[in-house]
């Protein structure tokens, strides 16, 4: 019988201990007597050995004829047990272990032990743990971890995994043969969840079937909650069948326990039964809402139908699908259907209403096609279906939305010409009167700029004429405006407008003398109508009649136009012993333009846009009256009059070059009046009121993030009585030509600030005379960002929603050693302003012959409060000055408790009502541990 136990040594050598005879003749070892020589030795002689088997045994020394007659002995005895057992066991491919401290092996009993860090490898199934004991004879393998000598705690415990499968625990058991198991305090996740148990025991198949176990979604190892499950059945990537279960919260068992329940698991598209939600709606009664089932079609389009139905008879219907191709194309669609009923049958307030509403959202992938592209924005719905559906209820943005824009558009293009092709489908609504403008469809033709007299092999300067250039841009259109319920009725001819335009611009860029840039252009621009009315009056019923007549009919009109403009600089270098060497330079940019346009009177009887009828009343009174026969086109018709206007444009810049604290950078500029411009024209082609008014805009960079912009307007015709006494514009009579400024007409401006602790504590410490510290350029890059987007999320309060878990940092603590105070929060005010003439005639004023100034006014505020990691509140609300009203006002807070989410929502205004929600994070068990509570309009919160 032989017995070897071979030992790895940490020191890095061999020993074999021998307890059966050795057989050989001469230099033999003796018996119960133990050899160490070094690895790498061993290793040579070892090679050296096996490389003389062939020669004599007698010319071997006497370790290498020990080491020869030792793995001879062993080679023959594993090959010839290896055959047994494998016959015996059904082990058809080779097992792999290893350990990283030690490991023996007992040849008569086929016993191994392995110990630190030890692994099993046996095809597809991979075993690590600290200790090992595996028994080739009987196909088993034993794993259990070992005691921690710090903490006196299991550590380095058994981790399993057999194909996509992964389980932890502390001791395990499994069969080679049967590929059965036997495990104590199991650890595995399945998707979202992480199952424990005291015991299971592993099938053929991979199930699991648990005793004592808990499924959670949270990651914590003390969990937040869970629930208890006496007897469970787990299939790997299928689902999760358990028996008798109750909800733990906090280690507090709570009385809500089910008999039976399963949590699905798949990692592809499924389909399957989504549950509803239940409620109470004043109006509509109890409800069942958002059920139905979802088809996974395939793995780039699914299908969700829903249905919803309240007590009281409303019921409703909707669609919703994804789609989605790599590369390609991505997109949804839905569409919804509702059978609203409010009040009771047979009573007055009774009301059966029909909705429906349809979106699509297409996008193509850039990669997809870079010369043709398609996209879709499609948000249709009818006037009342918002107010009837249940969600909108509680959005007061969507229920407040006025307007809806739907668009379908194409375009492709031709590189090689520079044309590019176009097509939309636009379709605009008026939720509060119902009316409803299409355009279908709108087709536009783009050919981009190029130069029609450059020569293609130049040589020597470029000539003037080179510089002209010329573009085109056509559209094709079919429009309607109407109502809602007139769409489906409208005609084709009578009630759509449609037409072609078509738009050539030719431009030249010109330097004169050097600093002088002339801009000569000459636009040219025709439209194509397929019909024209001719108007006459019916003397006999004294109405006017009105024919339409159809055909291909032609307008045009043109205007040229010249610009000459130049830019003259300004320094001034102050003087050193007044205001020292901190300010360098002020530097004067003054900008002036002149433009003068002319363009003929096509109110001329040669172009025929303008006819003329003369009206006969009862009386025998003769008029004439004037009319287009393409009033009713698509793209209007030329103005009236001859116009020769003269326009002078006076822009103006001021800047200061000043030391920078920072010696690094030298110098910085100060812009000190961003634009200051004056803007004014004369028509000499015009005996009536030629002078245009004053426009005045002034825009100063306050700092990097804001510029206040101004822009007024002064008139420059005063008023004057007509014969009955009603004030008017005079004709020729102007302010300037009375040495006075133009009437001041009024001024639109909106300004906004955002106020955080931050800058609230960066003011203190400025007021105590501290340094503040400044930003990094990144970050101020960053708020500038946001400040533009006019956000009211603070980038410190943006950052918490990524803030590590709780174990991952330590608190922080301020210069004292105590912990920081920090509750970040900001602030936005916005404040517009709107002054404007009262043009009642009644409030004229005949002294000062002007009307009196009206201010519009309405303040906004909005901010947000972070009390603590996971504790976040927000809140809206204005005040409009007209109406002497709050505006809406909205309120939330919102709490993060790891693995739950609780907010609650108030809208106080312009209607009343509330909406609490506490659900699980988990999408698997969103729709099951969750609790709704919402208002209507019913039963709106009070608030006195």
């Amino acid at each position: 019988m032989l017995f070897v136990i071979i030992v790895v040594m940490a020191e890095g050598s061999l020993s074999f201990v021998s307890k059966a005879p050795v057989y050989g003749t001469n230099d033999s070892i003796p018996t119960d007597t133990t050899v160490s020589v070094p690895v790498d030795t061993l290793l040579r002689r070892s090679a050296a050995a096996a490389a003389r088997m062939k020669r004599d045994t007698t010319t071997m020394d006497s370790l290498e004829l020990a080491i020869y007659r030792h793995n001879k002995a062993i080679d023959d005895s594993l090959a010839l047990d290896s055959i047994n057992r494998s016959r015996k066991s059904g082990i058809d491919s080779p097992v792999e272990y290893s350990a990283n401290d030690s490991l023996t092996y007992e040849a008569e009993s086929g016993l191994a032990h392995l110990f630190g860090e030890s692994t099993v490898k046996y095809q597809n199934m991979d075993l690590s743990s600290d200790k090992i004991y595996m028994s080739l004879d009987s196909s088993l393998v034993h794993a259990t971890g070992s005691i921690d000598t710090t903490t006196h705690q299991l550590a380095k415990t058994p981790v399993f995994k057999m194909g996509s499968d992964e389980y932890e625990s502390d001791t395990m058991a499994f069969n080679f043969k049967t590929k059965k198991g036997l495990i104590t305090e199991v650890y595995t996740q399945q998707e979202e969840g992480y199952l424990t148990s005291k015991l299971s025991k592993r099938g053929a198949n991979g199930e699991m079937f648990l005793e004592h176990g808990r499924y959670t979604t949270c990651d914590d190892p003390h969990p937040d909650f869970y629930l208890a499950l006496s007897r469970a059945k787990v299939r790997p990537g299928k689902d999760v069948v358990f028996g008798p279960a109750y909800l733990v919260v906090a280690d507090v068992p709570l009385p809500l326990a089910i008999p039976y329940g399963f949590f699905p698991f798949t990692k592809s598209y499924s389909s399957g039964i989504i549950m509803p939600t239940y409620g109470d709606e004043m109006s509509r009664g109890f409800y069942l809402r958002d059920g139905g089932y979802y088809l996974a079609l395939s793995d780039k389009v699914d299908l969700k139908l829903l249905g919803e139905i309240y007590t009281k008879g409303s019921w409703g219907l909707s669609a919703a699908s994804n789609y989605k191709k790599r590369y390609r194309y991505s997109g949804s669609f839905f569409a919804s259907y509702q059978s609203t009923v409010t009040g009771e049958k047979n009573m007055p307030d009774y009301m059966k209403t029909n909705s429906f509403k349809l979106t699509w959202r297409h996008q193509q992938d850039p990669k997809a096609n870079p010369f043709s592209t398609l996209s879709a924005n499609v948000n249709f719905s009818s006037v009342g279906y918002e107010r009837n559906n249940l969600t909108s209820l509680y959005n007061p943005q969507r229920l407040a939305q006025s307007k809806r824009t739907s668009s379908v558009a194409w375009s492709t293009g031709f590189s090689s010409i520079g044309m590019t092709l176009s097509s939309t489908m636009n379709l605009e609504q008026n939720m509060r009167d119902s009316t409803i403008g299409v355009t279908l469809p709108g087709l536009d033709i783009f050919i981009s700029r190029f130069y029609p007299f450059k020569r293609k092999k130049a040589a020597g300067a470029q000539r003037w004429y080179e510089k002209i250039s010329m573009s085109y841009t056509g559209r094709l259109e079919n429009k309607i405006l109407t109502k809602e319920d007139l769409l489906l009725n409208s005609s084709l001819s009578k009630d759509w407008k449609n037409g072609m335009s078509h738009s050539i611009p030719i431009k030249a860029d010109l330097t004169l003398f050097g600093f002088l840039n002339i801009s000569p252009s000459f636009n040219l621009t025709d439209r194509t109508y397929l019909n024209k009315i001719h108007k006459s009056w019916d003397t006999e019923h004294q109405r006017e009649v009105t024919d339409t007549l159809s055909g291909f009919y032609n307008v045009y009109n043109w205007n040229f136009n010249v610009t000459a403009t130049t830019d003259v600089y300004g320094f001034w270098i102050p003087n050193r012993k007044l205001f020292g060497d901190k300010v360098q330079a002020i530097r004067h940019v003054f900008t002036p333009t002149i433009s003068y346009s002319h363009a003929p009177d096509f109110s001329a009887s040669r172009y025929g846009y303008y006819k003329k009828y003369m009206k006969t009343d009862l009386d025998g009174n003769v008029t004439e009256v004037e009319y287009s026969p393409f009033q009713n086109g698509l793209y209007g018709v030329p103005g009236k009059g001859k116009s020769g206007s003269l326009s002078v444009n006076l822009s103006n810049n001021l800047e200061m070059k000043v030391k920078s604290d920072d010696d690094s950078t030298g110098y910085k500029k100060i812009s000190l009046i961003d634009e200051f411009g004056l803007g004014m024209s004369y028509n000499f082609s015009s005996k009536i009121q030629p002078l245009s008014p004053l426009d005045v805009s002034l825009r100063l960079k306050l700092s990097k993030s804001y510029t206040l912009s101004l822009k007024g307007s002064f008139a420059s015709y005063v008023y004057e009585l007509d014969s009955v006494g009603n004030p008017r514009l005079s004709d020729t009579k102007t302010y300037w030509e009375r040495g006075k400024i133009g009437r001041f007409q009024g001024i639109s401006q909106n300004i906004s600030y955002t106020l955080n602790n931050e800058k609230v504590g960066n003011l203190f410490k400025w007021l105590r005379g501290e340094k503040v510290e400044k930003k990094k350029k990144a970050e101020e890059e960053d708020d500038d960002d946001l400040d533009d987007l006019d956000s009211n999320i603070d980038k410190e309060m943006e950052r918490a929603k990524h803030v590590q878990s709780k174990e991952s940092s330590k608190a922080e603590t301020d210069e004292d050693g105590y912990l920081a105070f920090k509750m970040p929060w900001n602030i936005s005010l916005s404040y517009g302003v709107t002054m404007r003439e009262d043009t009642d005639v009644k409030r004229f004023n005949k002294k000062t012959m002007r009307y009196p100034y009206t201010f519009s006014q309405n303040l906004n505020i909005s901010g947000s409060l972070r009390i603590s990691d996971g504790w976040n509140i927000s809140f809206s609300s204005g005040y409009d000055f007209d109406y002497k009203k709050i505006s809406m006002t909205t309120a939330s807070l919102n709490r993060d408790l790891h693995c739950f989410n609780m907010s609650c929502s108030v809208t106080l205004a312009p209607i009343t009502s509330y909406n609490f929600s506490f659900r699980c994070n988990a999408s698997t068990l969103t729709d099951a541990l969750k609790y709704d509570k919402r208002s209507g309009f019913s039963n709106a919160v009070q608030w006195y």
